[in-house]
């Protein structure tokens, strides 16, 4: 019981840590992939393990219910991780992430591979989803698309989360579908640091630069699922429990796991 009490001292140092955040997200994620020196499992990115192992798991869902004719839109790339493993699987995966940063480093990181583009948009908004179509014209590609989001949706305030799933609604029109992948750890933010190696004495770097820069998150499950993908838009296809991983904190080679929340949708 004490040690759990322990945890709360936290609170202050999280308190502090997150102060100075930008208030708007777009210059908080713009920031933070500006400040990112390395990728991959001793990289500075907190949610990339420098592993295929998460993707592996989704490949099966990924493979039987999404069409393979169609491209895929990997809303909130980074640095493009994930876009480059779908390459194998779809005739184009355009990138797309609110951040610029995020955008010029995928681009970088995916140079000299084919079928695959990234573009700076935000998903939230009409202007975002019309960058997208543009986008995907322009690779050769109109009308329906199917679309991946891993780890997007939990730190998006529900307004934002609904606006998100409405520009999508268009995007996949009749063929086309959403896979989406999202931590759903049931406890609060200390609990949720504290099960990712935070303590008293000390916080994991890519954590802590986490904590300092980005949006709090909070959890994406059927219930959040729920609201922003309404039932009389959208139909669930296939839903349940996966394993989000990040890169390793507290060991040197393992990625830490998170409990989450996958759904493949299809537009009505």
């Amino acid at each position: 019981m004490l040690s759990a009490l322990k945890k709360y001292l936290l609170l202050p140092k999280l308190v502090k840590l997150s102060s100075n955040a930008p208030k708007d997200p777009r210059v908080a994620w713009d920031q933070y992939w500006g400040r990112v020196g390395a990728t991959g499992a001793r990289g500075d990115v907190l949610w990339d393990s420098g592993s295929d192992h998460e993707l592996r798991a989704y490949l099966e869902h990924l493979t039987r219910q999404l069409d393979p004719s169609l491209p895929i839109v990997d809303v909130g790339c980074g640095s493009g991780v994930f876009s480059r493993a779908l390459g194998a699987y779809f005739p184009h995966v355009l990138g797309v992430d609110v951040s610029a940063n995020a955008v010029a480093r995928a681009a970088a990181e995916s140079n000299g591979l084919e079928r695959i583009s990234y573009v700076a948009a935000d998903m939230t908004a009409p202007a975002g989803s019309r960058t997208v179509t543009a986008a995907l014209a322009a690779a050769g590609f109109t009308g329906e698309a199917n679309v991946f989001i891993r780890g997007v949706l939990h730190v998006l305030k529900r307004p934002a989360q609904a606006a998100l799933a409405a520009q999508l609604h268009p995007l996949v029109g009749n063929r086309g579908r959403v896979f989406l992948a999202e931590t759903d750890f049931r406890g609060n933010p200390i609990q949720y640091v504290s099960h990712l190696g935070a303590t008293l004495q000390s916080i994991p770097e890519p954590l802590e630069k986490a904590i300092r820069g980005l949006p709090m998150p909070g959890r994406f499950g059927t219930e959040q699922r729920r609201r922003a993908f309404p039932e009389a838009s959208w139909d669930v296809v296939e839903d349940g429990p996966v394993t989000i991983e990040t890169r390793p904190l507290t060991s040197v080679d393992r990625p830490e796991q998170i409990p989450g929340y996958f759904a493949v949708l299809q537009a009505r």
